[in-house]
């Protein structure tokens, strides 16, 4: 007599869990969107920053990356810490330092990406997938592109202006994919 209420309660609180995780799941994701759009939002984010968002317990929201300018670190954090969902920010972005070389190369390298014909379709969105990290005279490639054959060009651009390295953490879009269902 008692054991189908006691059935009946246990699954229901096992039920009852399991879609608790996952829709607190779903709305983590739904935060690291928010917080992803409003960053890229930002009318003083450009190609030359990179901002990485990351989730931690209870709404915390990790920045990472790095940017071009000291006030873009604070504004972007400010920004971040208004988003719905959002406990706290931890802002661990760095501050790229102030270099006329490290400034060519980043404009040289951007007019070679952006100017070349397999990226025309890139250069003409309002806010570009590729971005040239450049710290000390040495290139970091991050974002997304369509294919391996892009990510391979883009690269090869980047690498004939003496650099003294270049790291291409370019991904394409199936590998995002494929991240984000392991999510």
């Amino acid at each position: 007599m008692f054991k189908k209420p006691l059935f009946m309660a246990l699954a229901f609180a096992l039920l009852s869990t399991s879609a608790f995780a996952e829709v607190n799941e779903r709305k983590s994701l739904q935060v690291v969107n928010d917080v992803s759009s409003e960053v890229r939002k930002y009318t003083r984010f450009t190609i030359f920053d990179d901002v990485r968002v990351g989730l931690a317990e209870d709404g915390v929201v990790v920045l990472s990356g790095r940017v071009t300018m000291p006030f873009k670190k604070d504004d972007i954090g400010r920004i971040v810490s208004r988003v719905n969902g959002v406990s706290s920010v931890r802002n661990d972005l760095g501050v790229l330092p102030v270099s006329p070389y490290d400034d060519d190369l980043r404009y040289r390298i951007a007019r070679a990406i952006y100017g070349n014909s397999s990226f025309s379709h890139y250069a003409a969105m309002a806010s570009p997938p590729i971005h040239i990290i450049v710290e000390r005279g040495h290139v970091t490639l991050t974002g997304v592109v369509n294919s391996d054959v892009e990510r391979m060009v883009a690269r090869s651009l980047a690498t004939t202006f003496g650099a003294f390295s270049v790291k291409n953490e370019l991904k394409t879009d199936a590998e995002v994919k494929l991240l984000a269902e392991k999510l």
